[in-house]
């Protein structure tokens, strides 16, 4: 039972159980997704990791039907996971001009310029009202990602952003390994005791 808790200690501590993943985000990003849908075949699997002071993106992106122009942080619908919204974050220095690559990049939550003009102007010109503003969305699943391309100008593929707290599989299966390679030592190391037909062990005399 020792080594049980000592590997649910572990995984706590190397965050494989602790509330921190509630900072990761996913989207899937689709043109049957987009408003209105279209027949892309075009996908992204987008993770955003945000924390007190910057949000960071990762987006690969695939099978494009048109070349890349822009991409962005939309928020806020009115509704969750439905509508459309105007732009929030730029997606600066996003590759333009191909049909498949990756994207990566940091930004300040705390600076003016991570911020589309109007949705700064909608949240009274402050920075901090508006980094309020797209986190409450992010996490009312009112915001999306969205990619634009020379075939789809208003947008290509998109997906709204959702909370991912939960671990990835490969982390689920490394702690169960650990789990299963304590118990297994733990049968190893217990003493067997010498049991005869019809005669009871010591301990229990």
């Amino acid at each position: 039972m020792k080594q049980v808790l000592s590997v649910l200690a572990l995984a706590a501590a190397t965050g494989l159980a602790s509330p921190a993943f509630a900072q990761t985000y996913r989207a899937v990003a689709s043109g049957p997704a987009e408003s209105p849908p279209n027949a892309s075949f075009g996908t992204s699997l987008v993770t955003i990791d945000l924390d007190s002071s910057k949000l960071m993106v990762d987006m690969p992106f695939r099978d494009l039907a048109g070349a890349t122009t822009a991409a962005h942080i939309h928020c806020c619908t009115a509704d969750a996971f439905t509508g459309t919204a105007d732009v929030a974050m730029p997606l600066t220095d996003f590759p333009t001009g191909v049909r498949a690559g990756s994207y990566s990049m940091a930004f300040p939550l705390y600076e003016e310029t991570s911020y589309d003009p109007a949705f700064l102007k909608a949240n009274g010109g402050s920075v901090k009202a508006a980094a309020s503003a797209l986190v409450d969305g992010i996490n009312a699943n009112e915001a999306y990602v969205n990619i634009h391309t020379s075939a789809y100008p208003g947008g290509e593929i998109r997906g709204f952003i959702v909370a991912a707290p939960i671990p990835e599989p490969a982390e689920w299966a490394m702690m169960a390994g650990g789990l299963a390679g304590l118990l297994w030592l733990g049968r190893r190391r217990r003493p067997q005791l010498n049991r005869q037909p019809g005669r009871q062990p010591a301990w229990q005399r």
